[in-house]
């Protein structure tokens, strides 16, 4: 494993970069830090637009082209939005194939270097800031022909900004585009437990907690999740996970009675974990198959869904312990508020907003249940709805789903999710929206889109 670090050759160095990060700006509900912003909620504030036109204009503050080929969101500190890609030296190589594929799990057949990049970019007018090439190399792994070499959503604090690409390691930067330190933490074979020779692709992405720098590695290989000293690199934990499937989840992290507790979505092995002590408190099994959806916190309760196979929605209490595993489903199991068998999602995470927790799958199927109760209050398809890999995320008037035709299905966040508006992108798009300070950034095929009033 190599660590680099960056020491200031001069005060002016110091300087400008202090400067630069008072600039960017304190913790805000306004910033979208991380996959899916606060705590990867979904949730955000403010009011942005219902309605927009990217062939007129209408509510487009800027388009900003970003080359190369990536599914992870852009996230947002103060004036600043960081994204990154993955760039090949054939682009002909960089064809994504989307909708229902029925079933095929082919991996597609890219040939050659590719080289991969985070951006930064100005909030306010979309200008490129600056550009820093991480890695260039023939691909370790093969993708999905859904997916692509740069699916991680990158975690910023402000001040340091880490971009994980799976096997081809973890890099840490501060917001003046300076590399700090990167890991090798080896390769990841990512594909189905049942198709061991079929190569999908990594998506995890990382989660800052503090001073730290947290990433879920599962793995057909290797199962782990491992803790980093955010301004140094240094390993401070690494904790085995009994999963060794692929999973392509975000973790979360909730702080319970003063402690902080990180939730693990997975197959054989979702679980709960001090994250100071890297202790096991609860963990459960026999979900989908292809863990995707981040854990999400609210009402005092975790919520974790997968749905691919089997299709369940827990609702865990934060001090579960144990095996919490249901034995029938007539019965709750001691640690959970409630669970349900059927109605879980496969690929977009879920969101919690107000008292209803919305599920939303990859055939456009919403369904608004009770979030403390679990009692459903409405399920309806999205009319010519298309296929979804994006989360659904929102505030409090309305939801924004995305779907990979690029059309933003806008919905209001009420019981009966009334439809508002369908807004044609008129590009590929299978990256979660971001929203900051009343504005949705929307990451499509070729372009970074802001979107406001």
């Amino acid at each position: 494993m190599e660590r680099r670090h960056m020491v200031s050759s001069s005060s002016y160095v110091h300087w400008t970069f202090t400067l630069l990060v008072l600039s960017v700006g304190p913790a805000s509900a306004q910033n979208w830090p991380s996959f899916r912003g606060p705590n990867g909620s979904g949730v955000g504030v403010g009011s942005p637009p219902v309605n927009w036109n990217v062939e007129t204009g209408e509510n487009i503050k800027w388009k900003t082209p970003i080359p190369g080929l990536a599914h992870s969101s852009p996230i947002v500190w103060g004036d600043r939005v960081f994204v990154t890609t993955s760039v090949s030296g054939k682009p002909e190589s960089t064809e994504v194939k989307t909708g229902w594929l029925n079933g095929t799990g082919d991996s597609a057949t890219d040939s050659g270097p590719w080289t991969w990049k985070l951006f930064c970019l100005d909030k306010s007018s979309g200008k490129v800031l600056w550009e820093k090439d991480a890695h260039s190399g023939v691909p370790k792994i093969k993708r999905h022909m859904k997916a692509t070499h740069a699916n991680s959503t990158p975690a910023t604090d402000g001040k340091y900004v880490v971009a994980f690409f799976g096997s081809e390691g973890l890099f840490c930067y501060n917001v003046t585009g300076e590399l700090l330190w990167q890991k090798d933490l080896g390769i990841f074979k990512t594909g189905p437990h049942n198709g061991k020779d079929l190569e999908w692709g990594y998506a995890s992405s990382p989660i800052i907690h503090k001073d730290q720098v947290i990433v879920q590695c599962d793995a057909i290989n290797t199962s782990f999740w491992a803790s980093f000293d955010l301004a140094t690199g240094n390993e401070l934990r690494r904790v085995t996970r009994n999963e060794n499937t692929t999973t392509w989840s975000t973790p979360t992290v909730i702080d319970f009675n003063g402690k902080a507790q990180l939730v693990c979505n997975g197959w054989k092995q979702m679980a709960g974990y001090d994250l100071k002590t890297g202790e096991q408190l609860w963990n459960l099994r026999d979900g989908g198959d292809c863990p995707v959806p981040t854990p999400q916190w609210a009402h005092g309760n975790i919520y974790l869904t997968n749905g691919h196979g089997k299709s369940p929605v827990f609702a865990i209490k934060p001090d579960a312990r144990g095996d919490i595993t249901p034995e029938a489903e007539d019965r709750t199991p001691k640690g959970m508020s409630w669970w349900q068998s059927k109605g879980g999602s496969y690929m977009p995470t879920p969101i919690v907003i107000g008292d209803n927790l919305y599920i939303a799958t990859d055939n456009g199927v919403i369904s608004v249940l009770d979030a403390k109760t679990g009692k459903q209050l409405r399920k309806e398809r999205l009319e010519n709805a298309g296929t979804f890999s994006a989360s659904i995320v929102g505030v409090k008037e309305q939801l924004y789903f995305v779907n990979e035709d690029g059309d933003v299905f806008v919905l209001k966040s009420d019981k009966n999710v009334e439809q508002l508006a369908r807004n044609p992108m008129h590009e590929v798009c299978l990256a979660t929206p971001a929203i900051s300070d009343g504005k949705l950034l929307i990451r499509t095929r070729d372009n970074v889109y802001c979107i406001g009033k």
